[in-house]
């Protein structure tokens, strides 16, 4: 990673660290998550396009990565926009995703190391397309996802690489992040099978309402018949225009319905999230101090605050 990178993720760190809502009234720094023997498997899902999913998975995944956790992101959408969007060659996707599940490859071989310190990905190819088709007729095809993530090392694969780099791989990763399609086929099956919980982008209009008691149902379906730990870990209401009356309706309508699963973190609209995936970066490195990405920042705080608490009352 150049130093310029290093800079920007240092910022985002310290900014982190300034934000009121992160601050803990305890003795420990609420930022970082507590150390279990596995990683927290959350799926961004939401069948409907362009709520934000993707642009949510890298931007909470670097914000996770800049306050101390160690992140894998593993990229399910044909279209590749995470892998892209961190700056992911097509060079560089020579295992992929499509690899893993069709089993010709163990995920670890395909973990690709981001700019990001402590933020790794498995990319996405055009291949994914197809693997749907292929696996129609293999035997536990909805936990492809689970069983490859369930025979991983949980510090993805030893790189040869520098000092600091080691050091850096050697620790265990605490959070897997699964981008899912816009769409609620096999993949997206896989992802929430192999998932602890599902965190739902919603964009604030109208129409982001209508799937999203559909994608509700598909949560309860797969619970019931293939993952009984599955749960809704948040909806992030994403794409706010404060200037728009009706984003505060919408936002409003499913806080009154959904209530507590709802983040208080909002993403508002910002042209610099916009802009920061043509040049293969997240925004909080592209430009840590726009709006949108001291909002991921605060998600990040109160995502692991959420998650504190959950591992407090299964405890």
């Amino acid at each position: 990673m150049d130093q310029t990178n290093k800079t920007l993720v240092t910022d985002a760190a310290k900014a982190a660290a300034s934000i009121p809502s992160a601050q803990g009234t305890t003795g420990s720094n609420p930022l970082v998550a507590p150390s279990t023997d596995r990683p927290r498997i959350l799926v961004v899902a939401n069948q409907k396009g362009g709520v934000g999913k993707t642009t949510t998975a890298i931007n909470l995944g670097t914000a996770l990565a800049a306050v101390g956790e160690r992140v894998l992101i593993v990229d399910l959408d044909p279209q590749g926009n995470a892998s892209t969007g961190l700056g992911i060659t097509t060079a560089e996707r020579k295992v992929s995703a499509y690899d893993v599940l069709i089993g010709a490859a163990l995920i670890e071989d395909a973990v690709v190391p981001t700019k990001v310190p402590g933020l790794d990905i498995v990319p996405s190819t055009m291949d994914l397309l197809g693997a749907e088709l292929e696996l129609a007729t293999v035997q536990r095809r909805s936990h492809r996802l689970r069983d490859a993530l369930a025979r991983m090392p949980r510090n993805g694969k030893q790189r040869e690489t520098s000092e600091a780099e080691k050091a850096m791989t050697a620790r265990p990763y605490s959070y897997l992040l699964i981008d899912c399609p816009p769409s609620l086929n096999l993949l997206t099956i896989n992802a929430m099978t192999a998932a602890d919980a599902i965190l739902v982008p919603l964009q604030c209009e109208f129409f982001a309402l209508e799937g999203l008691s559909q994608l509700l149902r598909t949560v309860e379906r797969v619970k019931t018949s293939l993952n009984p730990r599955l749960e809704i870990q948040g909806i992030v209401l994403t794409m706010f225009d404060q200037r728009n009356k009706l984003s505060d309706q919408v936002a409003s309508d499913v806080r009154t319905h959904l209530g507590d699963k709802v983040y208080r973190t909002v993403i508002p609209r910002n042209v610099r999230i916009s802009e920061a995936p043509s040049y293969g970066k997240p925004a909080l490195v592209y430009d840590h101090r726009c709006a949108g990405s001291k909002a991921y920042m605060r998600l990040a705080a109160e995502m692991i605050q959420r998650e504190r608490a959950i591992r407090r009352s299964a405890a």
